[in-house]
């Protein structure tokens, strides 16, 4: 993915950094050849964190959390554009065609509903689990090590009610 912006200077959309060249909370708009139009929010990194990582952020303090496991927890959800470690600052991706992480052992079929797993992202698992506003948008293999699925995310959240 080669995400391009209108903004003159600052820090690329698949970059992490240690200095922080934005306001956190930035949106932009960003267009790829082969993914379209998608839209990015600057953000501080967590640990553990892989380009399509999903994770859950703060809409004060703009700090991630790697996505939880359970039901109804009503966190916002974005999706790592770069490895945007514990202290650096980065793009995530909120709208548009995203490559994200998967877990390894499940596959996921295209227009199915997709929740969190502690290894990724698994097809739609039980009621209050799922992400809202993210849908696999092409089938995934069911193939091992570290693999990706296409989604079609809109501002994405875990179920329940977001302030």
């Amino acid at each position: 993915m080669a995400f391009t912006t209108d903004m003159p200077g600052g820090q690329q959309i698949a970059e992490t950094s240690t200095v922080k060249q934005h306001p956190l909370g930035t949106i932009v708009k960003g267009w790829d050849p082969t993914y379209g139009h998608a839209e990015f929010i600057y953000l501080l990194g967590i640990g553990s964190t892989v380009v399509g990582t999903p994770v859950t952020y703060d809409a004060v303090t703009h700090q991630t959390a790697l996505a939880a496991v359970g039901t109804n927890l009503p966190r916002r959800v974005a999706f790592a554009m770069s490895a945007n470690v514990a202290s650096q600052y980065g793009w995530y991706q909120i709208s548009g065609m995203c490559v994200a992480s998967k877990s390894a052992s499940i596959c996921c079929v295209a227009g199915a509903a997709v929740a969190v797993k502690t290894t990724g992202l698994i097809s739609k698992t039980g009621s209050g689990k799922e992400i809202s506003g993210a849908l696999v948008a092409a089938t995934a293999s069911a193939a091992t090590g570290r693999i990706t699925v296409l989604l079609s995310v809109d501002r994405p959240h875990m179920q329940g009610r977001v302030t």
